[in-house]
């Protein structure tokens, strides 16, 4: 979350930027809100002191008091102090409240972006940065990728249907080989670029989703083990970024480069149409995610690395994509700055997003309480980046349509020495 110091100093930017992500009138209500309690905090904490210092000042002298042997002085006092200790007790009362209502407003107030993000309403109004890669020309009859799947018997969308329910398919064969292959290959390119590997829990409490933000903003689309309060992950961000929750990292050990791979899950409620079909929109699926931890000066550095990394891994696939600038209205809530990458699916005719590179800045490390100390001893909050590298079954669907022929479909060549053949057919 924001900084309370920093909405007390930068409040007129703090409500622009939030107007930015267009929350309206919305923006100035939560923000005069959170500085409103906020001073009701700091007065309440200014009183208690003061009583707690006159409860301790008064126990010295009734100490002293007894030692001379003036009981009846002492005593009086000790019904004054009994009196101060009832108001201490109702003034932390009191505080523990404003506190908790502080901290409900200031979970509901999303990071403001970065000056370079374009304002805007929705995914429409994005603005394309970098192109790369020819768009095939299929041959005539070609298919998309859920009728290439069921045609070479690679994912069956009505096993996964019938085992669980719709947007949990069933990879078989080569198309299990084919996704397998794709995690390898994504973790050894993080790995080369020097990302140290975790393999993590798929569920996390509730401390750990509000360390990185899905709560309370994703709520209602992540899934919920009610018994046993747990949350099934969204993302590998999470569990990974929750390694770092309450740590104090020393200046040397920065930047922190970590990668995983986890499956995710997803309720995506109210996505229907044409638009999910096959891979498009799934409940269950797998995903290679990066992160990094650095101090706030470099945090811009490493998300130009990040992105950079993001397009070798797709230059090796030879895969058509494009690099998006997300716009102010289409910011997820804890991003500061997001780059999309979209890979062109032929066969459907439309682009589909396969990662998203984001900076967070200092808004998850405040959540999360992640500083570093550096070398005068001076701790600071770090900066928090995390990116898909990458999604796999819009890879996947991108390698099915864009690959095939009349006689199958071939693998991109960085992928044979994973998978053991070099088409399906």
């Amino acid at each position: 979350m924001l900084q309370l110091q920093f909405i007390r100093e930068n409040k007129e930017r703090v409500i622009r930027g939030l107007e930015k992500r267009n929350l309206g009138e919305e923006a100035a209500d939560l923000v005069n809100e959170a500085l409103r309690l906020d001073e009701e905090r700091r007065g309440i904490q200014a009183t208690l002191d003061s009583t707690l210092a006159e409860s301790n000042k008064l126990s010295k002298e009734i100490g002293n008091l007894f030692k001379s042997g003036a009981h009846q002085e002492a005593n009086a006092l000790k019904e004054k102090t009994a009196t101060l200790k009832t108001e201490s007790k109702e003034l932390n009362e009191k505080l523990n409240d404003t506190t908790q209502a502080l901290n409900t407003v200031l979970y509901r107030i999303p990071n403001i972006p970065h000056e370079t993000v374009p304002p805007g309403n929705s995914d429409e109004d994005n603005v394309e940065v970098f192109r790369l890669g020819e768009i095939p020309e299929l041959d005539e009859g070609s298919l998309p990728h859920w009728e290439l799947a069921k045609k070479y018997d690679l994912i069956d969308f009505d096993l996964g249907s019938k085992i669980t329910g719709a947007g949990f398919p069933v990879y078989k064969g080569k198309g299990a080989r084919l996704q397998r292959a794709l995690i390898n290959y994504f973790l050894d390119k993080n790995r080369e670029a020097g990302y140290f590997e975790y393999f993590l829990p798929y569920f996390v409490n509730e401390a750990s989703g509000y360390g990185t933000g899905q709560l309370p903003d994703k709520e209602g689309q992540m899934y919920h083990i009610e018994k046993d309060d747990l949350y099934v992950i969204p993302t590998g961000e999470v569990p990974m970024m929750n390694c770092y929750r309450d740590m104090i990292v020393q200046e040397d050990e920065l930047p922190v480069k970590a990668t995983t791979h986890t499956p995710c899950f997803r309720r995506e409620a109210g996505s229907y149409g044409a638009h999910v079909r096959g891979l498009n929109r799934l409940h269950q699926f797998e995903k290679v995610e990066i992160i990094q931890i650095t101090r706030p000066e470099n945090s811009y550095k490493a998300l130009d690395e990040m992105v950079e990394h993001v397009k070798v891994i797709l230059n090796e696939l030879k895969l058509p994509y494009r690099i998006l600038q997300l716009c102010g209205g289409d910011l997820g809530f804890t991003a500061a700055i997001t780059f999309d990458f979209e890979v062109f699916s032929t066969a459907q005719d439309r682009w589909l997003e396969i990662s998203s590179v984001s900076n967070c800045e200092d808004y998850q490390s405040n959540r999360l309480k992640l500083r570093y100390r550096n070398k005068e001893g001076k701790m600071t909050l770090c900066h928090a980046l995390n990116g898909s590298s990458l999604a796999i079954p819009r890879v996947l669907a991108g390698i099915l349509e864009n690959y095939q022929d009349k006689d199958g479909i071939r693998i991109p060549e960085v992928l044979v020495p994973y998978t053991g053949f070099d088409r399906i057919s």
